[in-house]
């Protein structure tokens, strides 16, 4: 989940404008140049919450989705907007939440059909967003990124809304949460203590191999206890699902990575202190929300 901690190495922090007004020589900030002690605050505040939705209000949890990943969306298309690349904002943010609360009543069904009427309606209003007699300009690039975002945000994040829909959906979507969660603190502490190759580091050069083995001890462990302790599953099933959401969420943080280089910008956002952007807090989590749902569906 962290944002250009490239890596499960490092934590999740904020973007540049994120220490404004703050004194750059004082700040408290960890070897990645972010403010630890916020971004601690802000993830434990975060996550408090959640298991509070979660434990008590259950449903309301489509609700938290839902705006969380408008905010994302309209955070991407800013971002692409800058760099000249025209995504549709306005049917972008409205299809998401089409596809998220599409999932409610009808599933995996309504969030497939949800996610086809967007890309549908999004290619049809960049095609004529100058005008009937203007002549379109970057049509294909344009129209290929933003089905790449309809994916990349609201889509994934659908199997998230999937899974708190199950009988013991609050389960399942903690032991997802903790399952990222071990995943980043293990890499962070493995990487921060130990780092010294580098996975992939023309995308992400401070991601290590000693990180990612952090990663893989944590998010195991933590995966194992809570299939057992919260859901009364076959230990097996966190042991599988624990080494998969670790190759995920790496793969996921290596992906928004490349993203923010090409781009060259630092964070996606700078709504969360000591994070960046609700997006910066994602790259990990979306393609886990996936994974973590499709172990669930073939072996709970």
């Amino acid at each position: 989940m962290p944002a250009e901690r490239g890596t499960p190495d490092e934590p999740a922090s904020g973007g540049p404008s994120a220490s404004a007004g703050v004194d750059p020589v004082n700040e408290p900030k960890s070897k990645a140049g972010r403010n630890l002690p916020a971004a601690i605050a802000v993830g434990g505040a975060l996550g408090i919450s959640l298991i509070l939705v979660l434990v008590y209000v259950p449903l309301a949890f489509i609700g938290v989705v839902a705006a969380a990943m408008a905010v994302a969306t309209w955070e991407v298309a800013k971002r692409l907007r800058e760099a000249d690349i025209r995504v549709p904002r306005l049917p972008l943010i409205v299809g998401g939440q089409a596809i998220l609360w599409l999932a409610w009543p009808f599933g995996v069904q309504g969030v497939l059909a949800a996610f086809a009427a967007t890309v549908l309606v999004c290619m049809v209003w960049r095609l004529f967003d100058h005008g009937l007699k203007a002549t379109p300009r970057n049509f294909l690039p344009d129209v290929s990124v933003t089905v790449f975002v309809a994916a990349w945000v609201p889509l994934l994040a659908s199997f998230a809304v999937l899974m708190v829909l199950q009988d013991d959906g609050p389960g399942r979507v903690l032991v997802f949460m903790i399952g990222v969660v071990c995943s980043d603190v293990g890499g962070y502490a493995a990487g921060s203590l130990f780092g010294k190759h580098p996975m992939v580091p023309r995308v992400s050069p401070k991601k290590s191999w000693e990180g990612f083995f952090g990663s893989l001890v944590f998010c195991v462990v933590g995966s194992i206890a809570t299939v057992t302790l919260i859901l009364d599953e076959n230990p097996l099933i966190g042991l599988v699902l624990g080494v998969v959401l670790v190759v995920v969420a790496t793969l996921g943080d290596l992906i928004e990575s490349q993203i923010k280089r090409e781009l060259q910008i630092k964070d996606m956002g700078t709504l969360l202190p000591g994070h960046g952007g609700i997006m910066d807090r994602l790259d990990s989590v979306l393609p886990s929300a996936f994974v973590t749902w499709l172990v669930f569906s073939l072996l709970v």
